[in-house]
């Protein structure tokens, strides 16, 4: 038997639980959000449904928001899951990690729902939401970089959709660490950055494949 297999630290599993626990907790903090929208339920929303819906604007750009980077979050966990053939005890921890922001994801988007309106609280709501996302990104992109670096991507992984991987996130890094600074200024701009972003990590890698490929040898 091998050095490296004798090593407890390096004992690796199965992913299947991995996958099994992570989707259960995006599904219930994807859930979670659609539950902070409410059903106006006032005199003045009887007389004026349509405008008192209107008046949550906030609520549902909260919700949109949140639930495109949530999928964006699970659509990058999903992929990285794709590639691994195994995991050790340091992925198990950090996916764990990631699954505790994802999951702390609903608080952040209340605060920027009920207090994005609102003078100067909302340069704090807007900051906490977009530390949460940049955090989040952060902690998924170190579960990559460390499963290629500890060797556990299956052996016939494409090397291109490896790479295209690991460089997708990076923008995403750059795009929350730069909309934390101007949700500092104008909070609303920030936020629908972090929407931006959301939908450009939702792209599928094939169709980025693609067009790298049309651009790098155009017709004629």
């Amino acid at each position: 038997m091998s050095e490296h297999a004798q090593d407890p630290r390096r004992r690796t599993r199965p992913i299947q639980r991995l996958e099994a626990l992570s989707d259960g907790v995006f599904a219930v903090a994807i859930t979670l959000l659609v539950l902070d929208l409410t059903v106006p339920a006032t005199a003045h929303s009887e007389r004026h449904l349509l405008a008192a819906i209107g008046d949550q604007w906030p609520g549902y750009l909260g919700y949109v928001v949140s639930f495109s980077t949530v999928g964006a979050l699970w659509l990058g966990h999903n992929a990285i899951t794709d590639y691994l053939d195994r995991a050790d005890t340091t992925i198990l921890r950090l996916n764990l990690l990631v699954l505790l922001l994802v999951s702390f994801l609903p608080f952040p988007t209340r605060l920027v729902a009920d207090y994005v309106t609102k003078s100067g609280a909302e340069r704090v709501a807007v900051t906490i939401y977009g530390l949460t996302l940049l955090i989040s990104v952060a902690v998924l992109s170190l579960l990559w970089r460390y499963a290629l670096h500890a060797q556990l991507i299956r052996p016939d992984a494409d090397d291109e959709e490896v790479s295209l991987l690991a460089k997708r996130l990076s923008p995403g890094l750059g795009g929350y660490l730069v909309l934390v600074v101007v949700g500092l200024f104008v909070p609303i701009v920030a936020v629908v950055g972090y929407f931006l972003i959301a939908l450009y990590l939702l792209i599928p890698l094939h169709l980025i494949r693609f067009v790298r490929a049309r651009l790098s040898h155009p017709r004629a």
